[in-house]
């Protein structure tokens, strides 16, 4: 018997639980279940409410949900174009090989194409050979020249000039360097720091199991 037809489309509020059961099967086939913390209300806030930060797409296969792609877009400065970044691209273990996450990668490019996007970028996990070796096969290139560079959690507080002990709305100033305001100025002024390799193909973690 023929295989369900695969159909894609737009995440709706509806989708909710059906994008954090994806989202867990993720963290789980990453080995990071247990810094997995979203919740519906999270994702329906931020992918659904007034300041939306993230788009979905949903394959299905015969009305069942078989896998996900949750993106982005942010913007390249050296190509004056904004860029469509994949954060999550998800497929059912059973599903896998089987057309899903290239119809999800399609659907991808085509959201980029018709945005004007100059490129498409997600990462990897170094020891998910098989994913390396699917994009690589559509003509993506890894890039193995760019570290991705995180902040998260108290280093975060503490940059912004915040204490995370306290919780949102509590947070207390944190001691540190005052910016100079006048008189002297450095020896010497810094690089300036760049930060057009966000996430590239190369970084170790991959959210992408196709």
């Amino acid at each position: 018997m023929a295989a369900a037809r695969l159909t894609i489309r737009r995440g709706t509020p509806r989708d909710v639980p059906t994008i954090l059961a994806l989202v867990r099967g993720l963290a789980r086939y990453e080995r990071l279940l247990s810094q997995c913390v979203a919740t519906p209300a999270r994702l329906r806030r931020d992918g659904f409410g007034r300041r939306r930060y993230f788009e979905t797409l949903i394959c299905r296969r015969g009305g069942q949900p078989v896998g996900f792609a949750l993106y982005f877009f942010t913007y390249s400065t050296f190509l004056a174009r904004p860029t469509l970044y994949l954060e999550d691209l998800f497929v059912l273990p059973a599903e896998r090989g089987q057309g899903a996450g290239l119809a999800l990668l399609r659907a991808l490019a085509r959201r980029a194409v018709g945005r004007g996007c100059g490129r498409m970028e997600w990462t990897v996990l170094d020891w998910n050979r098989p994913a390396i070796r699917f994009y690589q096969a559509l003509g993506a290139r890894l890039r193995r020249d760019w570290i991705l560079t995180r902040l998260t959690g108290e280093p975060l507080a503490r940059l912004a000039g915040l204490s995370a002990r306290r919780g949102p709305g509590r947070a207390r100033r944190a001691s540190g360097p005052r910016t100079p305001t006048g008189g002297e100025s450095p020896r010497r002024r810094p690089r300036r720091a760049t930060a057009r390799g966000r996430r590239s193909p190369a970084a170790s973690r991959s959210r992408r199991s196709a």
